[in-house]
């Protein structure tokens, strides 16, 4: 695999640079540029101009939607993206579901759920964690027993990102208590404004509103929306798991990050000058940057490897281990870098209408909230700890 850009690919490089320019609004990205909440309909505005542009499902083959890209194109699309401060793309959906119903789900369910994914016409999250079955997700309880043409659902999620704004979420179930802990689950597509669903805020460290816990309690799904085979959830599960854990990897955000503290800690002053000239400071600055482009190039020969047909596989795990542990680590540096500063924060200063005064250097507001929030990051999608284990046992065979 060749590690520099063709002529070609330098040319969509800068497609992608002239159609950020031309059409990424510019309070979106000032938003992001500052750390700020973004609201629902923010997000939804993002994921309707790609959309329109054909460039939402980037990775989905063309005949569903997708724009037919190379791995390489994928990438570019994705650094330029973070590097210009776009909105996040809800994952649930375009990147989380499409691919499982691409593979394993039946025609009338493609047909049915793929192009309102495109549309946003359904905003999905995720129902995989429970209270007793986090990283060891095979213990889910909540339950699905089949009555004639449904399935009735009772049981407990959470940590569901962004709940309160979805009408739906795929769910693992266990559709037989008998069988072993990876047998006896199924995937089951679940609306949200059905009876018996309901959905109670948690409140996370940074004071915002971003998980969910959710409660089915004698909920009805149709038999159609079980997505592959009744007890073979555990299958679509794992391939869902990949995908989801090579975005967590998050090349891209930590490219922009980087670029991010290197200004900041430019302005810093220490001992008479910039921070950035502090040996030790510096050193740890090397050494996260190494790291970032080690993975830069893993992350390339993964999504070359599911470009050519593949699955992620260990690989996955390894990207979403290094992936974490970079992101952790250079929110730690602007933290540090930011002293005092970073201490005390206003929550409201983090919301785009927020007009009172700003205290020590303008990334010191979002420094303290987005260093405790990620702390997150190496625990979901499946503990680093976890990770390591399918690590040894897919290449080393422990």
């Amino acid at each position: 695999m060749e590690l520099t850009f063709t002529p070609e690919e330098e040319a969509f490089r800068t497609e992608v640079q002239s159609f950020l320019k031309q059409h990424l609004p510019e309070r979106l990205s000032s938003q992001i540029r500052e750390g700020l909440q973004l609201s629902k309909a923010d997000v939804e505005e993002w994921h309707a101009i790609l959309n329109r542009q054909g460039w939402l499902a980037n990775h989905w083959p063309e005949q569903y939607g997708g724009p037919g890209w190379s791995a390489v194109q994928k990438f570019i699309f994705e650094l330029e993206c973070a590097l210009a401060h776009t909105p996040r793309i809800v994952p649930f959906g375009v990147g989380m579901l499409g691919p499982v119903l691409i593979k394993y789900g039946n025609e009338a369910q493609k047909r049915y759920w793929l192009p309102r994914i495109l549309s946003g016409e359904d905003w999905w999250c995720q129902g995989y964690s429970e209270p007793g079955a986090g990283s060891d997700l095979a213990g889910v309880k909540t339950t699905a027993v089949r009555q004639g043409d449904h399935y009735i659902v009772n049981g407990q999620k959470t940590w569901t990102t962004l709940g309160q704004h979805a009408n739906m979420i795929f769910c693992l179930v266990r559709t037989d208590k008998d069988a072993k802990k990876q047998e006896g689950i199924s995937f089951l597509l679940v609306d949200m404004n059905s009876p018996g669903v309901e959905v109670r805020p948690i409140i996370t460290l940074d004071g915002e509103h971003e998980v969910n816990e959710v409660f089915f309690t004698d909920v009805k799904v149709p038999v159609e929306n079980l997505v592959g085979e009744e007890n073979k959830g555990w299958t679509c599960a794992k391939y869902l798991l990949t995908y989801e854990r090579t975005n967590i990897a998050g090349v891209g955000f930590s490219v922009a990050g980087l670029e991010k503290l290197k200004i900041a800690t430019s302005r810093v002053m220490h001992k008479g000058k910039p921070l950035l000239q502090d040996p030790l400071f510096a050193t740890r600055l090397a050494k996260l940057e190494i790291d970032l482009e080690n993975m830069k190039t893993t992350n390339l020969r993964v999504i070359a490897a599911v470009a050519g047909g593949g699955v992620p596989g260990a690989e996955s795990s390894m990207l979403k281990i290094r992936g974490t542990e970079i992101r952790q680590e250079m929110l730690s540096l602007m933290r540090r870098a930011m002293g005092p500063y970073a201490l005390p924060f206003i929550e409201d200063a983090l919301h785009a209408d927020y007009d009172g005064p700003q205290v020590g250097p303008a990334e010191a507001k979002t420094a303290a909230a987005q260093y405790f929030n990620y702390r997150k990051l190496s625990i979901f999608g499946g503990s680093n700890e976890i990770q390591k284990n399918i690590i040894s046992k897919m290449i080393l065979g422990l």
